[in-house]
């Protein structure tokens, strides 16, 4: 709380003012809050110091700076999060560009063993381009045991020789930077 002695001079409350005042560390609704008129004020109270207000001043700045600080990194995390993606999918964008020039050249031609050989280049762009990012496919093989860290049984059929294994690959999984980010789905034997 702002308190001014009672016996301080005109003087040295017009330094007082202009400090503040030219510092800006409070607005007008703050300074009527918290400033008690002298009259109010409770006669055996000890004056507040100078060095009391310098203390006051500072812890209020470094409030002021921290709030700033904090309002500043949560714009910043919500504009990291909205654009995070931005750079994988600029890398995205070439390969689609190759798709639309294969639509339009497959309509134009005839010849299936280039459209083939145009699909095949279209698809190892995009594989390297994936593994460039961290995305690998995970090595799932019919016979092998099943595992609920990486597999999703989407049915099971009787299978002897095959029980609690894999008997057939439905999708593919895939890893990222080896963390399971689509589980490889599979049908399993009984």
């Amino acid at each position: 709380m702002d308190l001014e002695p009672k016996n301080a001079s005109a003087g040295d409350e017009a330094d007082t003012a202009a400090t503040s005042a030219s510092e800006g560390t409070a607005t007008e609704e703050n300074a009527t809050e918290t400033a008690v008129p002298v009259e109010e004020a409770d006669p055996n109270a000890e004056p507040v110091s100078e060095e009391q207000t310098d203390w006051q001043d500072r812890y209020l700045r470094l409030y002021a700076e921290f709030d700033n600080y904090r309002k500043r990194t949560m714009r910043e995390r919500v504009e990291l999060i909205r654009t995070a993606s931005r750079d994988s999918i600029e890398k995205m964008l070439p390969v689609l560009d190759d798709f639309v020039r294969a639509e339009v050249a497959s309509s134009a031609s005839e010849d299936a063993a280039a459209l083939k050989e145009g699909q095949q280049l279209i698809h190892n762009k995009f594989r390297q381009l994936m593994e460039s990012q961290g995305v690998t496919v995970m090595a799932v093989n019919a016979g092998d045991v099943f595992d609920v860290d990486f597999h999703e049984a989407i049915t099971r059929i009787p299978s002897p020789e095959l029980s609690g294994k894999v008997v057939d690959v439905v999708e593919s999984g895939y890893l990222l930077n080896e963390t399971v980010i689509r589980y490889a789905k599979v049908v399993v034997g009984e």
